[in-house]
């Protein structure tokens, strides 16, 4: 395996990890898991390729290009994997601040992969957005290029070029802007696809449309340049999910480079060195610093006359209705080796959507402010969403940390045995489970020694249980209580949930605190949260673990069958 990484790509590895440039989570991740690849993975840089890609910027009028241009570039569009040639990330998302040079990057990539530096033939070029002056700015740079005095002439020797188009003379690559009107795309043969602000599509309708030409020639590719925005549960949110899933959740990437640029929370903003978190190009640039001084001041003054300002320079937008369970390194943290529980007491948690799709049992302990969990899953093998799920879960389920049942459902047996096995090691003191689930699993919880209504060992959960269980689940987070092992499906699980706040009603029941909260789902069908949620549902009951005693002696029976 290959661990020589080309020196422009290595440059900005170094100066995130050494702090010469401030970046977000998101980028320190990236740049780890780009380390890794290369450590792990038969794949090279073509390094001559990638310094005349680079060497065309001479042609534009800026100043210079920036670090994270170079790795960018250079990972998407000049990395292969040596076994068949093939790029390694064909697809990638640059999620960056308004201002970092979106319009001049895809500038630069166009023109580079329709050069005889790339030569593949016919290798064509759409440039997409949802109006005509998006689509079409980054072509004016190119026009702008060929037109300057001092290049036309060789210029002419490589291509040819009007107002709407360029077509490269040695490749017969053509270049050009569309917008998102469907009609007349059927046809397209595009080599790359480039959308420019997909913050903006609110489905996949015109993105269908753009695609479905790809493949047609070699090496097809699509890249994504965006701010963030207003549209929520749209295609960037989409790729957010998955970017997320890639950086912390051990997700495939299947091709995609996530090159996600933000602010880490809504505090930071009031550091200006943190803005380039946002904006990895801002130091260089003293007069967008300055502009973004000018507008943060108003947005200070009045947020709500500006909220553009933490949306599109810092890439967060604010909402009230969206908050995440906890940090990253908060969740990271659970990663800790477990002690030897046998004889301990502990509490169960059991949680699932549908049968026939996902569930999880989770066995919660507590020594003092520690909190340790044992967590497992089944998956259904048919599963309607199992082809969204972006998860290592072939991997998890050799693992052991999964079973997947090749059935129509999971019964809830499975999960009753399971529950009993660990009964023979562990003191379980009582099962919790959401209330409107428990008449499908009461039968075969019975057959175990559990029973809500006669034995009183079974808690049924309602949303006002989870409210007060929220708070103290955060502070364990925050003080790192919490000790999962290696379980990689709950770390998954947890990233994926979302805090949102409480209904009126629900939090009337609880005592009408504006603060409170309960879990969602950050996606329906491709991010799980059922382990998670699990560990939720027994924290609803864990003061029959008397305040932190690991030892306890069961009030009832525990049945095997």
């Amino acid at each position: 395996m290959s661990s020589n990484i080309n020196p422009y790509i290595l440059r900005y590895i170094e100066m995130v990890e050494d702090g010469t440039i401030r970046a977000c989570e998101e980028q320190h991740l990236l740049v780890e898991y780009v380390r890794k690849c290369f450590e792990t993975e038969d794949i090279y840089t073509d390094d001559e390729q990638l310094n005349n890609y680079l060497g065309l910027s001479k042609y534009f009028p800026y100043e210079r290009i920036f670090e994270w241009q170079e790795f960018f570039l250079g990972l998407h569009l000049c990395t292969f994997r040596k076994s068949d040639g093939m790029p390694r990330w064909p697809d990638a998302l640059a999620l960056i601040a308004r201002g970092a040079g979106k319009d001049g990057t895809i500038a630069v990539e166009s023109m580079a992969v329709t050069s005889p530096y790339c030569g593949i033939q016919n290798y064509d070029v759409d440039i997409c957005a949802n109006n005509e002056e998006q689509a079409m700015r980054p072509f004016q740079d190119i026009w702008e290029v060929f037109e300057r005095p001092d290049n036309t002439k060789k210029m002419k020797r490589f291509w040819r070029w009007n107002r709407v188009a360029a077509v490269s003379l040695k490749t017969n690559a053509q270049i050009k802007g569309r917008t998102n009107s469907p009609r007349g795309k059927d046809g397209l043969r595009s080599g790359v696809v480039i959308f420019n602000e997909i913050h903006q599509y609110e489905n996949y309708d015109n993105i269908n449309v753009f695609t479905t030409g790809l493949g047609k020639k070699p090496h097809p590719r699509r890249t994504y340049y965006t701010t963030n925005g207003d549209v929520r549960d749209g295609p960037l949110d989409d790729l957010i999910a998955t970017s997320e899933g890639i950086l912390r959740g051990g997700e495939p990437d299947n091709g995609l480079l996530p090159f996600i640029c933000k602010l880490n929370n809504k505090d930071e903003v009031h550091d200006p060195q943190n803005w380039q978190m946002a904006n990895p190009s801002l130091p260089y640039l003293p007069s967008l610093m300055e502009e973004t001084r000018k507008e943060y001041e108003e947005w200070k003054r009045a947020p709500h006359r500006l909220p553009a300002f933490m949306t599109k320079r810092m890439n967060l937008p604010q909402s009230k209705s969206e908050i995440v369970v906890t940090k990253w390194e908060n969740i990271e943290a659970t990663k800790r080796e477990l002690p030897e529980m046998s004889g301990w007491s502990c509490v169960v948690g059991i949680d699932y959507a549908k049968v026939t799709d996902f569930a999880s049992v989770n066995f919660h302990f507590r020594n003092g402010d520690e909190r340790f969990d044992l967590n497992h899953s089944w998956l259904c093998a048919q599963s309607g969403d199992l082809q969204r799920m972006k998860c290592p879960w072939k991997q998890w389920n050799e693992d052991d940390l999964i079973t997947v049942v090749d059935d129509v459902e999971i019964h809830p047996d499975l999960l009753c045995q399971h529950i009993a096995e660990m009964g023979e090691k562990y003191n379980i003191l009582g099962i919790a489970l959401d209330n409107f689930r428990y008449a499908l699993f009461s039968a075969s919880l019975l057959k175990i020694g559990f029973d809500a209504k006669d034995y009183k060992n079974v808690h049924l959960v309602r949303p006002t249980d989870i409210i007060k269980a929220t708070t103290v689940i955060d502070s364990c987070f925050a003080n790192h209580f919490f000790n999962w092992g290696d379980n990689p499906v709950l770390r998954w699980a947890t990233n994926n949930t979302k805090l949102i706040p409480s209904s009126s009603k629900v939090k009337a029941l609880a005592g009408n605190d504006t603060g409170n909260y309960t879990y969602a789902k950050i996606e329906a069908h491709a991010r799980k949260t059922d382990p998670f949620m699990a560990m939720v549902a027994s924290m609803t009951i864990e003061d029959l673990l008397r305040s932190g005693s690991v030892m306890g002696t069961p009030e009832f029976e525990v049945f095997t069958f």
